[in-house]
């Protein structure tokens, strides 16, 4: 088992300017300091800016939920990110990313029971991190489903969510354990 590298700051030890961001934070959507958030407290300004980008992206979006769960879950497999799978998963599967589909993303695999709006998102953020271009068909297929709105945000939810998880994976931070684990 990894060893944390970054573990929750105590309240008394935290700066003036952590405490700060620490309560913006906790007073949001996301109501507490968790998860990623836990290592970015050590740079306050930078978890600042990132986690109201988090807060618009997973709270205002203009993509259905199942979408955005989706392409977080995508997001988690790629980098093999255990605390953003596990604190993810209900949520997709409440938002109605079945049981069959999770199994498939947690082994890397393509889905094949999504909507034709989940395959197109599928494949945007699939094509968006393996890093290289995005097709035509691609960008055509999530651009008819979301709008030209809908594929910038599904783009930038995998920038977003690969921050948090190069983030968690250096400073080895907890998960845990999943009703699906990432395989």
């Amino acid at each position: 088992m990894s060893v944390d590298r970054m573990p929750p700051i105590a309240e008394a030890d935290q700066t003036e300017a952590q405490k700060a961001a620490a309560e913006e934070l906790a007073g949001g959507p996301r109501g507490a300091l968790a998860g990623p958030f836990v290592p970015l407290l050590r740079s306050p300004e930078l978890m600042s800016r990132v986690q109201r980008l988090g807060a618009f992206l997973r709270f205002e979006s203009a993509l259905p939920e199942a979408v955005k769960e989706l392409v977080i879950l995508i997001v988690a497999r790629h980098f093999s990110q255990p605390y953003e799978w596990a604190f993810h998963l209900p949520l997709a599967m409440k938002a109605g990313i079945g049981r069959p589909a999770c199994v498939d993303l947690s082994w890397g695999r393509r889905p094949e029971e999504l909507s034709s709006a989940g395959h197109a998102a599928y494949d945007l953020a699939h094509e968006a991190l393996s890093g290289q271009a995005v097709s035509d068909e691609t960008y055509r297929r999530c651009e008819l489903a979301f709008g030209q709105q809908g594929v910038v945000e599904v783009v930038a939810l995998c920038g977003y969510y690969a921050l948090l998880a190069m983030v968690m994976n250096t400073a080895q931070t907890p998960a845990p354990a999943a009703e699906i684990p990432l395989h």
